[in-house]
C-alpha cells in the first residue's frame, strides 16, 4: 500500500526551521502519523455508532485512510441509516443496535460519536468485544466514570483512541515545540475561549419532519437516562440538556483542556471554580450558554505553576472563534488555527517612578543602570512578532484517525488514549459540578479524582458530571 503524502509535513517542517526550535519531536510524531497503518492486502473493518453529525464527519475522515472499509452503521433515527446507504453505498449493514455490529466477526475498530450518556457504556462493551475504539470526546458525562474506561482499554489490549482532533493540528504540534524551546521564556498564565453566534454553533440542531415514536427509537436513547416521553427535541438537541450531555464544558471546554494538556505536558488543574448562566438561548435548555472558569495548574517537572482563564459564549456578536494566548516572561503566543508568536524583552528594574526624585539622583540611578545594562536601547524594548501557518492540505482529523489505525497495527504511540481523554474530560465535567453547586472542586490529576472545596451553595442541584 503507498504511503500517506509527504507534501504537509514537508511544508511544516520548513516552517519549523524559520526558528531555532528543534523540529525532532514534531518530526517524529509525524513520522508516526505518516506511518502506513494497513499493510498491502490488510484492511480494517469499521462501524460507526451514531451517525449525526460528528458521526457523518468522523467517518469520512476515517475512510480517508487507505484500508479501511466501513463495514455497519448504528443509529437510532431511521433517517441517518437511510443516509448511511446513500452516502456510503447499500453494502454497509445498517441497524438501531450498536450490540449487532459488536458482534459481527468483520468489525475491527468502531466510531462512538452517541450522546455524551452513552459513551463509556458502548466504549467498554466494544472493547470487550475485542473492537479497538475511537471516541469521541467527552470521554465521560460523569469524571466516576473514566476509571472504568481506564481499565477495560488495559484489560481488552485494544487502542483506544478519544476524538479531540486538534491536539493532531500542526498549530498544536508547532505550539509544543515553541513553548519546550523557551519561546516565551517561563509560563505564567493561559486564556483559552469559545465564541459562537449562530443557532448551529448553540446546538439548535434542524429536526427532521419525520421525527416521531416511529422513526426514532427513544426508549434505546434514554438508556440510564430518567424516562421521559418522546420529545424530538431532546433527541436531536440533546446537548442542550444535563440528561444526555455535558454542556458547553464538555462539548467545548474539554477540547481547550485538550490542546492546553498536549502543548504544556500538563496532566491538568488541581483547582476549578466556574461561573455563567443562561443568557441568550432561553429555548428549554437546562445548561447555560455563557461559562467561564478558573483553574490552577500546580508546578511539576514538565512546567512551572500557572493559572488558566476559560470561558465559552453562545451570544456573543462576532465571528465563531476559539484558541489558547499563552503568556510567559519573554512573549505571548497565540494558538488559534495559525501560531502567533509575540516576543518581548522582560522588563528591567529601572521603570517608572524615578521621575519623581531628585535630579542628581535620576543622573546617579540612569549610570548605574547603563551601567549595569550596557545594551539598553529602543532595540531591546521592542517587540517581534513571528506567524506560523499550518499548510492548507493539514487535516487534523484525518491525522487523528491515521494515528488510531496507524496505534491498531503497529502500536505507534497514541495521542489520546484513555487516560489523556480522562484528564481533560474531568475537569470539565467539574465545571458543571462547580457552576450547578456552586463551589470550587479540588482535582487530582495524577490519580483523577476529585473532591469538593465546601458544602454545596444550592442544595440538591444536579448537573451533567453529577450522580446525584
Amino acid at each position: 500500500m503507498a504511503r500517506g503524502p509527504k507534501t504537509s509535513r514537508r511544508e511544516f517542517l520548513k516552517l519549523a526551521t524559520a526558528t531555532t526550535v528543534a523540529a525532532s519531536s514534531t518530526v517524529h510524531f509525524l513520522e508516526a502519523q505518516d506511518a502506513a497503518p494497513v499493510a498491502s492486502g490488510e484492511r480494517v473493518g469499521l462501524a460507526t455508532i451514531g451517525l449525526g453529525i460528528q458521526g457523518n464527519a468522523d467517518t469520512r475522515a476515517a475512510l480517508k485512510t487507505p484500508g479501511v472499509e466501513l463495514v455497519a452503521v448504528a443509529d437510532l433515527y431511521d433517517g441517518r441509516l437511510t443516509r448511511a446507504k446513500e452516502v456510503f453505498g447499500d453494502k454497509v449493514v445498517t441497524t438501531r443496535e450498536y450490540k449487532e455490529v459488536l458482534s459481527r466477526p468483520d468489525v475491527d475498530a468502531v466510531v462512538i460519536a452517541t450522546p455524551d450518556h452513552w459513551h463509556v457504556p458502548i466504549a467498554v462493551e466494544a472493547l470487550a468485544a475485542g473492537k479497538h475504539v475511537y471516541c469521541e470526546k467527552p470521554m465521560v458525562q460523569f469524571w466516576q466514570e473514566g476509571q472504568k474506561l481506564i481499565d477495560a482499554q488495559k484489560n481488552s489490549g485494544r487502542i483506544v483512541q478519544i476524538g479531540s482532533q486538534r491536539v493532531s493540528a500542526a498549530d498544536h504540534l508547532k505550539a509544543r515545540d515553541l513553548l519546550a524551546s523557551g519561546a516565551i521564556g517561563e509560563l505564567n498564565m493561559v486564556e483559552a475561549w469559545w465564541s459562537r453566534n449562530s443557532a448551529t454553533g448553540a446546538w439548535q440542531y434542524t429536526i427532521p419532519p419525520d421525527a416521531s415514536p416511529t422513526t426514532v427509537d427513544w426508549e434505546r436513547f434514554l438508556g440510564h437516562a430518567p424516562r421521559r416521553p418522546f420529545d424530538p427535541g431532546r433527541f436531536f438537541r440533546w446537548r442542550n440538556y444535563q440528561d444526555y450531555g455535558t454542556g458547553v464544558a464538555g462539548d467545548l471546554f474539554v477540547h481547550l483542556f485538550s490542546g492546553l494538556h498536549f502543548i504544556t505536558g500538563s496532566l491538568g488543574p488541581t483547582r476549578i471554580v466556574s461561573t455563567g448562566g443562561l443568557r441568550f438561548w432561553k429555548d428549554g435548555r437546562d445548561v447555560p450558554d455563557v461559562m467561564m472558569a478558573l483553574f490552577d495548574y500546580a508546578k511539576t517537572d514538565r512546567h512551572p505553576a500557572f493559572n488558566l482563564t476559560l470561558r465559552v459564549n453562545f451570544a456573543e456578536g462576532g465571528d465563531d472563534s476559539s484558541g489558547l494566548r499563552f503568556v510567559g516572561s519573554e512573549g505571548v503566543m497565540t494558538v488559534s488555527r495559525e501560531v502567533t508568536l509575540n516576543k518581548r524583552p522582560r522588563p528591567r528594574e529601572f521603570g517608572y517612578g524615578h521621575e519623581t526624585f531628585p535630579k542628581a539622583m535620576q543622573e546617579q540611578l540612569l549610570k548605574e543602570y547603563l551601567a549595569k545594562y550596557p545594551d539598553t536601547g529602543e532595540q531591546l524594548q521592542s517587540s517581534t512578532v513571528e506567524v506560523y501557518r499550518q499548510p492548507r492540505d493539514y487535516d487534523a482529523s484525518e491525522r487523528h484517525f491515521r494515528n488510531f489505525f496507524a496505534s491498531i497495527r503497529s502500536r505507534a504511540p497514541l495521542v489520546e488514549d484513555a487516560v489523556f481523554g480522562l484528564r481533560a474530560a474531568g475537569p470539565a465535567v467539574l465545571c458543571n459540578l462547580s457552576y450547578f453547586e456552586n463551589r470550587p472542586y479540588a482535582w487530582d490529576p495524577e490519580a483523577m479524582k476529585a473532591t469538593p472545596l465546601g458544602p454545596a451553595a444550592c442544595p440538591g442541584a444536579t448537573a451533567a458530571g453529577s450522580r446525584s
